[in-house]
């Protein structure tokens, strides 16, 4: 962790690269001191950045941010046995599931996604996204019928979950398995923004692998000014935009790939196709009050483009909103 004065340089280097990001308050007036902390998390890493004159009292907040981040990737990742997704998708079919409410309210929430986007977003796709996740391949399959077979879309309309005072539940269907990554990050960043807010803090960023929230604005009482990265550019931002007490989400093709014959295939997949969405735009990314909403929205934005995506935003009554693509 480290503190500095809250100046554009400092925050300037806040995100770029990696994380598709670039940070900075508009103006500068010496009025406060920014205290960093990066953590590993959600396969990527995380950037979180808190506001106070206090060192330690801005430290003890950083450390608890990071701490829930890690907290909500226990719960919902699909790579550990142990998690509820992990456990959800090893229990067979119909059997009930004991999970946190916390799982419950993200997998729902999932599932009016997928319902207002018709399947764009699609959180049943866990059978799908192992055969094509860069991570263990360098090259389509081979097998179409092996693609058709495991491609479960369609079945988060049979997602069902619920609580019971402090006790969270939910029924696996059909033997679909669950994979919460375009959603659960999104969830994790609002609940460390609200824990923040909770001790105190007043101005913050917790950025996660380029989608973010910021918690008030920095003290000049304006907004924080956020860069989108160039997909083609690492070090390149091709936008600027300000942002208070609102989050942001960039999904794309160009963190997560392998390219197989000239061709990239991303991580990202269409589940009408079985496959990694291909052609259209590189990076789209949304704005929306809260990280959980602009995370979904972005997914499911990459899939069905600009125009579609806005139009269903709108008659679903979501406050997402597609404000760039390249």
């Amino acid at each position: 962790m480290s503190s500095t004065q809250m100046d554009r340089r400092a925050f300037l280097g806040l995100g770029v690269g990696i994380l598709g990001v670039a940070v900075a308050p508009r103006w500068v007036r010496g009025s406060g001191i920014v205290h960093r902390s990066t953590v590993p998390v959600m396969g990527t890493l995380a950037e979180l950045a808190v506001v106070d004159t206090d060192p330690g009292r801005a430290g003890l907040a950083l450390r608890a941010a990071a701490v829930e981040l890690t907290r909500i990737e226990a719960l919902m990742t699909r790579f550990d046995a142990s998690s509820d997704v992990g456990r959800y998708n090893a229990a067979v079919p119909g059997e009930r599931v004991a999970v946190s409410p916390e799982t419950v309210e993200v997998v729902l929430g999932a599932r009016r996604w997928a319902g207002d986007t018709a399947g764009a977003f699609d959180p049943t796709l866990e059978r799908l996204t192992r055969i094509w996740d860069p991570a263990v391949t360098n090259r389509p399959p081979l097998d179409d019928a092996r693609l058709t077979a495991t491609n479960d879309a369609g079945a988060w309309s049979e997602l069902d979950g619920g609580t019971d005072g402090a006790d969270g539940w939910l029924v696996r269907r059909r033997g679909t398995a669950l994979d919460l990554g375009g959603i659960a990050k999104g969830w994790a960043i609002d609940r460390s923004v609200d824990l923040l807010a909770g001790m105190g803090v007043t101005a913050a960023l917790v950025n996660v692998g380029g989608d973010l929230a910021a918690l008030g604005s920095p003290p000049d009482g304006e907004a924080w000014r956020i860069g989108i990265r160039d997909p083609r550019d690492p070090d390149g931002v091709v936008r600027t935009v300000d942002l208070a007490d609102g989050a942001m989400a960039t999904s794309g093709d160009y963190l997560r790939f392998f390219r197989h014959d000239g061709v990239r295939y991303a991580h990202i997949l269409d589940p009408v196709r079985s496959a990694p969405r291909r052609g259209g735009t590189s990076s789209i990314t949304v704005t929306a009050r809260r990280a959980v909403d602009a995370d979904a929205a972005a997914t499911a934005a990459f899939i069905l483009g600009r125009a579609a995506a806005q139009d269903r935003f709108a008659k679903a009554g979501r406050d997402a909103r597609i404000i760039h693509t390249a």
